[in-house]
This record gives C-alpha cells, sequence and structure tokens, in this order.
C-alpha cells in the first residue's frame, strides 16, 4: 500500500482538503486497497480542531466529507508515508530540515504537491485561503484537485 501525506501550516485548510480529495478519488476508483492518506500541519496552532467551516463546506459542495482533525507532522511519519506532500514552500522547508533532524535515513519524498498540477505556475504553492473568502477556499480546492488527480494517476503508473 502507498501512503500519501498532505502538509500545511495549520492542518484546517489546504492538508485537510488535499486529504479528502484524494480519498475520494481513490474510493471513487475503487483503489483503497492500494493507496492511503492522511494530513498534518507544521505548526502545533490548531491541534485537535476540525477543518476550517470554510473549508468542509467547499468540500461538501463538492460531495467530500472532511473527518479529519488537525495534527502536527511527526517524526514517525517520514517512516509511515512514502509521498509527504507539502502545499507550498516555507512547509516545504520546514518539513525537510525536521526530516534531515530526526530522520536522516528516510525513504520518504517529500515534495509540493502542485508539482503534479496540469495547469502549473512558477511558485507551485497551493494559496493559503485561511485569510481570505469563500470564493478562495474554491479556488483552492480545485487547485487541490487537479493536483491529486495526477497524483493518483502518476501513482497507479508507478506503483
Amino acid at each position: 500500500m502507498v501512503r500519501v501525506l498532505f502538509v500545511c501550516l495549520g492542518n484546517i485548510c489546504r492538508s485537510p482538503l488535499a486529504e479528502g480529495v484524494f480519498a475520494h478519488l481513490v474510493k471513487e476508483a475503487d483503489l483503497a486497497h492500494r493507496f492511503a492518506c492522511d494530513s498534518a500541519g507544521t505548526s502545533d496552532y490548531h491541534i485537535g480542531a476540525l477543518p476550517d467551516r470554510r473549508a468542509r463546506k467547499v468540500a461538501e459542495d463538492n460531495g467530500i466529507t472532511l473527518p479529519s482533525r488537525a495534527r502536527q507532522l511527526a517524526a514517525d511519519d517520514f517512516y509511515r508515508f512514502e509521498y509527504i506532500l507539502a502545499m507550498d514552500r516555507n512547509n516545504l522547508h520546514n518539513i525537510i530540515r525536521l526530516k534531515e533532524r530526526v530522520a536522516p535515513d528516510s525513504a520518504a519524498k517529500v515534495m509540493l504537491l502542485r508539482e503534479f498540477d496540469t495547469e502549473k505556475d512558477e511558485l507551485l504553492e497551493v494559496d493559503d485561503p485561511f485569510y481570505g473568502y469563500m470564493k478562495d477556499f474554491v479556488t483552492c480546492f480545485h487547485t487541490v484537485r487537479r493536483s491529486a488527480e495526477s497524483l493518483l494517476a502518476y501513482l497507479q503508473e508507478n506503483h
């Protein structure tokens, strides 16, 4: 089984959306026996909290539920997951630094989620909608969905 971890800062907006979308795509494709996912944050700001209400709303509007609760990235995640996908460069750097410190022998691939986006831009970042409006969550959802669809296709071909 290939395990994927989606990571943002607080684990209440982008990474739970990515987790929910990816899990939904896996279930739709009847691939739950091959792929599993989770999400985490690099900070401890929201541990135990449900995803942001706006993230839950945009997910629900698209037939997806977000049942997870926020948690912080942990050392054992580098051994539990084959892919650790960051939403932006700041979190990517934080993940890499943590991996070098606590799990230097881990084989986990640490990447940006948008490396799989079919509509890439220069930054390859999923914009954080937290301080924005509902339209920002909708944009985030579509970015995450495109990226998750391509990620799943990549994983199916390569695992």
